[in-house]
């Protein structure tokens, strides 16, 4: 099937909110966008339960629920919402060109890029089970719920440290896993972390198996120099060992950090390619929240609709 006849005003790679946020803004300024879910549709937002901290929603939400209301708003305005995933670009000429695993070859003037980034795991079987039950990805998303608990960090670098610093204002105990015998953190992060008298330092230190019924109670840990085991209780367990923007599709074509998040030209969400924008995590490594996806969305799809009316397209 293809689409070589019509070329869409605005192809949409990717939900969640930054995506449906584009897409509202888009469908409202007649720009007819087209949005194509990929893998997760929804984004990271669809595994996590408790959603307290977005605005708007005052006894909280769930995930799911709330992308649902994303999705329901973008179409209400027109867009058209596809379950496929986009696995490959061509940003070689004006018209940008895109295929979906489905087989759908698409054409457009402009692209908006919200395929987001998906935390790292540690790999273990207990990890996957008590996911939204003690296992998060995310203190500053989900630490309220544990205020009070002991918890656990895993990690060496800057996100590990500023996920135990932040958990260390609500909990009394905080637990920072280390499988080495120093950490990769930047120096400041270091000495913050080592003057926070209720962060407990474990050098050498892996996660074997998280502890609990329906809920975690504690976490199984080994010394990887002596093979030495030990239970820690907590009730959290937080895995910071970093993310991995969904951007390799456009490795041949937008340009990118070290650790492929894409770059965008001063505070727009322009890339390097003209009449391609980027929103949401697959750009930002530093905030990683709901709001700010959302707003960024908004921002690519203003970025866009200057594009195309420059263009003469709308």
């Amino acid at each position: 099937m293809s689409q070589d006849k019509e070329i869409l005003k605005t192809l949409i790679i990717g939900s969640g909110p930054a995506g449906y946020t584009a897409a509202i803004y888009a469908a409202r300024a007649n720009m007819d966008p087209v949005l194509y879910t990929g893998l997760e549709p929804g984004g990271q937002l669809m595994i996590t339960t408790d959603v307290e901290n977005y605005p708007g929603y005052p006894d909280g939400v769930k995930g799911p629920e709330m992308m649902e209301d994303f999705r329901k708003q973008a179409e209400r305005f027109g867009t058209q919402v596809h379950y496929d995933t986009v696995v490959k670009v061509d940003f070689t000429g004006p018209v940008h060109k895109a295929w979906t695993e489905g087989g759908v070859e698409i054409h457009a003037h402009s692209v908006i890029i919200s395929t987001g980034a998906s935390a790292k795991w540690l790999g273990i079987e207990s990890e996957k089970k008590f996911m939204n039950k003690g296992v998060s990805a995310c203190a500053v998303c989900d630490g309220f719920f544990f205020k009070g608990t002991k918890v656990a960090v895993v990690g060496g670098g800057d996100t590990a440290a500023e996920e135990a610093q932040y958990l260390a204002k609500l909990c009394p105990e905080v637990h920072l896993l280390v499988r080495r015998d120093e950490m990769r953190a930047s120096k400041i992060m270091q000495e913050r972390v080592f003057k926070t008298p209720n962060i407990k330092m474990h050098w050498h230190t892996e996660a074997e198996e998280i502890l609990g019924e329906e809920e975690v109670t504690g976490v199984r840990v080994v010394n990887n120099q002596t093979g030495e085991k030990n239970v820690i209780d907590i009730r959290g367990f937080f895995v910071a060992i970093g993310h991995k923007p969904n951007t390799d599709i456009f490795k041949d074509w937008l340009e990118m950090d070290e650790t492929n998040y894409l770059i965008t030209k001063g505070k727009s969400t322009k890339t390097n390619v003209d009449g391609v924008f980027v929103s949401g995590d697959a750009a930002d490594k530093i905030y990683r929240q709901a709001v700010t996806a959302a707003g960024t969305g908004c921002m690519a799809a203003l970025d866009a609709e200057r594009y195309l009316t420059d263009i003469g397209i709308i």
